[in-house]
């Protein structure tokens, strides 16, 4: 991968945390499958993937189907992937949609020390035997390895009073 200068405004930290190693040992289950191979005609966000029309699938590897088993009893899932080919150095970047730089940890950016993405979906169909599950959209590359698919329960993962900007 090929690390871009920093934009105005953006600070990268003095080390690729990549590089670091650490205590977690992550283990990928399976895979996304998108029509997006570049991070140009990729979407930038679920919304705007979901408003593309364009669906997806869960490739999830054999030893994993077993954890399907209830899955189908919800309507949406949060899937949470990693976005293999983001950056992990800018601890504030600069945004297009910002008039001024922000800390990572204030934007949904995938460029983060560990580029960890969630999503909300809709459960279109689950065929556990094969491991495919086919969701309304995602925002991520072909390929994007993933890392747990939780269901969404409406009673604890909505909160109508959150706000931000």
């Amino acid at each position: 991968m090929t690390i871009q200068p920093p934009r105005p405004g953006e600070i990268a930290l003095p080390f690729d945390p990549a590089a670091r190693g650490g205590n977690a040992h992550v283990v990928f289950i399976g895979c996304i499958r998108t029509s997006w191979t570049s991070r140009a005609d990729a979407p930038k966000n679920p919304r705007e993937a979901r408003e593309r029309g364009v669906t997806a699938h869960i490739e999830l590897d054999e030893p994993y189907r077993a954890g399907l088993d209830g899955l189908e009893r919800f309507s949406h899932a949060i899937v949470l992937y990693w976005m293999h080919q983001a950056r992990r150095d800018l601890i504030v970047q600069s945004p297009k949609h910002s008039p001024v730089p922000r800390g990572v940890f204030g934007l949904r950016s995938p460029l983060r020390p560990n580029p960890v993405a969630l999503a909300v979906v809709r459960l279109l169909s689950i065929d556990a035997a094969t491991g495919r599950i086919e969701i309304d959209a995602i925002d991520c590359l072909d390929g994007t390895p993933l890392l747990d698919i939780k269901p969404y329960l409406p009673s604890v993962d909505s909160v109508p009073d959150a706000t931000g900007r």
